[in-house]
């Protein structure tokens, strides 16, 4: 054969082999070889036998045309020779480079591959962590939500307490210290409300953020994993593998939007942006717990010390209570000693009538004297005188039982105030011991065994 791809060659290949082939269809020795052979001239003979003219080539044109065909043989050979050294040579070279450059594809994909891989462990590691901090902050927030219901309580008790104490009566309405620290124990619930509210909304942010974080950590981990499975499976291709074929023109395509550079910083980014966002919750999480223990710690003191203040006032309470009482006992003596008194003066002025009228009824006896008898004597002089000495004594007596009749007026007077100043004292003791302080037996809050001390061991 002295062209490439013969029909019966090319029936056998691919028609993409067949297209890189060249094709001759010369099939002439002398126009393959661009030369024509010139095998003499024929001369023409008769032969008696058949009685015909037949053209007949001479024994030298014969021997020219051996020689000849000799010759192209051997140049043909030689040309073939060459041509199938000069194939061998190409066949040898391109296998190797074949060979070489799928090897380095090979292991450029491998390379790849772990690359892939690497930055997949990176993004699975930072996933499993901002994971991990998400669940911590939640854990944080819904603590810190269960604080601030915790909260409710403790104001409306002391809410309660005011409303209570308006019910104090009279004197004992004052602006003492326990109105001024139920006062400033209502500010520091509500101003402790009011912050836990901001940090509550704070934390809702940020898990939003950490989430979309960790969306696109995942996003990126699961584009990676479908990546490193294709490039897995084309490092594992072989030229005897199932699945092959040819794709043209596929070199001239492509859909490539990264690079080597860009495609690491996108990643490192993300991961970048991660850390970011774990470190900003871990330090929410610390202001939330500082918050939580701050809250706790001030409503702690300010509790004690409405209890404190209120102890304080029912002891002073209790106290003046008993001084009033022990004043109306010693004005209630005092009134029935004035009663004792008055009927005392009554009885005495009472008992001045009859003396009167015994030295009146004398005087008026011996106004009915006869003549001489009518006499100005000692007699007269001392009834007179005992009349204006009972007369004055009535009169002092009188003046007296007044005096202590206003007295007991007064007394009865006190009394009445007395009392009622120890009912506003009962009034306001049963409020702040029973009313108030029965509401604050137990602070719902005890940062001893609140939730502010359950935390998460070691997780900030």
């Amino acid at each position: 054969m002295t062209y490439y791809g013969s029909l019966s060659a090319r029936g056998s290949m691919t028609p993409e082999m067949s297209k890189m082939l060249p094709f001759v269809t010369d099939r002439t020795p002398a126009r393959h070889l661009n030369r024509s052979l010139d095998l003499g001239h024929s001369k023409a003979y008769y032969n008696p036998a058949s009685k015909s003219v037949y053209n007949r080539y001479s024994v030298g044109d014969w021997g020219y045309s051996n020689n000849t065909h000799y010759n192209l043989s051997d140049k043909e050979r030689a040309h073939g020779e060459r041509l199938r050294a000069d194939a061998w040579r190409a066949i040898k070279e391109t296998d190797a480079r074949t060979r070489n450059r799928q090897n380095d594809v090979t292991k450029r994909l491998g390379e790849r591959v772990y690359d892939i891989a690497y930055m997949k462990g990176e993004l699975n590691t930072e996933i499993n962590q901002m994971a991990t901090e998400i669940e911590n902050l939640k854990e944080y927030r819904r603590t810190l939500e269960k604080a601030l219901g915790d909260t409710a309580n403790p104001l409306h008790v002391a809410e309660e307490c005011l409303m209570h104490r308006e019910k104090r009566r009279g004197i004992d309405l004052v602006n003492d210290h326990v109105e001024k620290s139920l006062i400033k124990e209502v500010e520091i619930i509500k101003k402790c409300q009011n912050k836990m509210q901001h940090c509550l909304q704070k934390a809702m942010a940020q898990i939003k953020v950490d989430r979309a974080a960790q969306h696109s950590l995942e996003v990126d981990s699961k584009d990676k994993h479908h990546a490193q499975g294709l490039d897995d499976r084309m490092q594992q291709l072989r030229n005897s593998s199932g699945g092959i074929g040819y794709f043209p023109s596929i070199e001239n395509v492509d859909n490539t939007i990264t690079i080597p550079e860009s495609w690491g910083r996108y990643t490192q980014q993300n991961i970048a942006r991660s850390q970011k966002e774990r470190a900003a919750s871990a330090r929410l999480r610390s202001e939330i717990d500082a918050l939580l223990r701050a809250c706790a710690s001030e409503m702690w003191n300010i509790y004690n010390n409405v209890n404190t203040s209120f102890n304080t006032r029912i002891h002073e309470t209790t106290d003046a209570r008993n001084t009033l009482q022990a004043h109306l006992q010693r004005t209630v003596q005092e009134i029935l000693d004035m009663e004792r008194n008055i009927q005392q003066l009554r009885k005495a002025i009472q008992d001045k009538e009859n003396p009167m009228k015994v030295a009146q009824t004398r005087l008026d006896e011996r106004t009915r004297r006869i003549n001489v008898e009518v006499c100005h004597d000692p007699v007269m002089k001392s009834l007179k005188n005992e009349v204006g000495e009972i007369r004055d004594s009535i009169t002092m007596l009188k003046r007296s039982l007044k005096a202590s009749e206003i007295s007991l007026a007064r007394l009865l007077k006190t009394k009445a105030v007395l009392e009622h100043d120890i009912g506003v004292k009962e009034n306001s003791l049963k409020l702040d011991s029973k009313s108030c302080m029965g509401m604050r037996k137990g602070f719902p809050m005890d940062p001893k065994v609140g939730p502010v001390f359950q935390m998460v061991p070691g997780s900030y």
